[in-house]
């Protein structure tokens, strides 16, 4: 009988955030460098909001695996698929910089508009790559993960904003903001590997999955 080589289950956003933090996810020799456009960290921040799937990462458990910083995994799980969507996640919500494809570090920031989640058109601009306008306009939020650092104070947050907003109404926009952070809950599909596969076959499946 075939031994089965991999199970599935789910992590919320924040979970997978939370095991990156505490490295008990790392990243493998054989992925890539971060290579997505600025424009995808928004449509992936865009499809989490209004809970459309997102697709699967994958996992593998195994002590002995070299890590692109060098060391070994030592019984880390291994990112073997999932790492465009999972530093997307790191530099827009955690706040995190990362390395792109040019070895420069940087920042994808992440604008968020209240007012145009509002709206019926489903083609209203909820979300935008932060650039000069974003800045010095008063309606949108210009940076999304200030609104999920520990310690956002809500509370103060709404009245400023609606000071700056007349037309916003404070238990609207609470109910906005709630929605906002409901990313963070929001569930990704994790396929785990078996540990006990050889890393030829590990390395089979992510040249498959990636082709």
């Amino acid at each position: 009988m075939q031994i089965e080589k991999y199970r599935t289950n789910s992590l919320s956003v924040n979970a997978l955030l939370g095991l990156i933090a505490s490295n008990d996810i790392a990243i493998p020799e054989i992925q890539r460098p971060f290579v997505w456009k600025n424009k995808q960290v928004r449509d992936l921040l865009d499809s989490l909001y209004k809970g459309y799937p997102t697709g699967y990462i994958i996992l593998w458990k195994n002590p002995s695996v070299k890590l692109k910083d060098g060391t070994m995994s030592s019984g880390k799980k291994i990112l073997i698929d999932g790492q465009q969507r999972i530093t997307a996640l790191m530099t827009s919500i955690a706040g995190i910089s990362i390395v792109n494809s040019d070895y420069k570090k940087t920042r994808v920031k992440i604008a968020f508009d209240p007012f145009a989640a509002l709206s019926n058109d489903k083609e209203a601009e909820i979300f935008a790559v932060q650039d000069q306008s974003h800045l010095k306009s008063k309606r949108w939020i210009p940076d999304v993960a200030e609104v999920f650092k520990t310690g956002f104070s809500t509370f103060k947050f709404i009245n400023q904003y609606c000071t700056d907003n007349p037309d916003m109404d404070a238990e609207v926009l609470n109910n906005i903001l709630t929605n906002l952070q409901y990313i963070g809950n929001r569930q990704i599909g994790v396929i785990e590997l078996e540990e006990h596969l050889d890393i030829d076959i590990v390395t089979d499946i992510f040249i498959r999955i990636n082709s």
